[in-house]
C-alpha cells in the first residue's frame, strides 16, 4: 500500500511541476522551488526503481536460500541415519552427533516391592444396617 501512496504522490508532484511551468508567467516567484521539487522527484523515482530491483533480487535470493536449506536438511538426515547405522541406535556415542540414543524404559526390580495401600473403610452415615448397632 505504501508504494501506491508513493506513486500517487509522485504523480501529483509531476502534475504540479508541469502546471507551474505552464503558468510560469503568473508564478515567477515559485520557479526555484519548482526546480527543487523536480530534483527531489528525480531522486524519488530513482530510489523507487532501485527499491523495485532490490525487492525482485530479495525474492530470488530467498528462493535460492530455501532450496539450499531443503537440500541441507535432506543431506543432514542422510548423515544422521549413517551415523546411527554405524554405531547402532543404542550407542551413547550418538550424543556427540546431537542424536539421542534409544534407551528402553526402566523396569521395576524385585528389590522394590510394589506399594500396597490399606483400603479405607467407607464413611458411616449414622444409619445402622440391620443387625449392626450404631456405636
Amino acid at each position: 500500500m505504501a508504494r501506491d501512496q508513493n506513486g500517487v504522490t509522485l504523480s501529483g508532484w509531476r502534475q504540479l511541476g508541469t502546471s507551474i511551468v505552464t503558468n510560469s508567467g503568473d508564478l515567477p516567484h515559485l520557479e526555484t522551488h519548482r526546480t527543487q521539487l523536480g530534483e527531489i522527484l528525480g531522486r524519488a523515482e530513482n530510489l523507487s526503481s532501485q527499491q523495485a530491483t532490490l525487492t525482485a533480487s530479495k525474492q530470488d535470493v530467498s528462493k535460492q536460500l530455501q532450496d539450499v536449506m531443503d537440500e541441507g536438511r535432506k543431506l543432514a538426515t542422510f548423515l544422521r541415519a549413517g551415523v546411527k547405522q554405524h554405531y547402532g541406535n543404542r550407542a551413547e556415542k550418538l550424543v556427540e552427533f546431537g542424536l539421542r540414543p534409544f534407551r528402553s524404559r526402566r523396569r521395576l526390580t524385585d528389590a522394590q516391592p510394589p506399594t500396597t495401600e490399606k483400603p479405607t473403610p467407607p464413611p458411616t452415615t449414622g444409619v445402622s444396617a440391620p443387625g449392626n448397632p450404631v456405636r
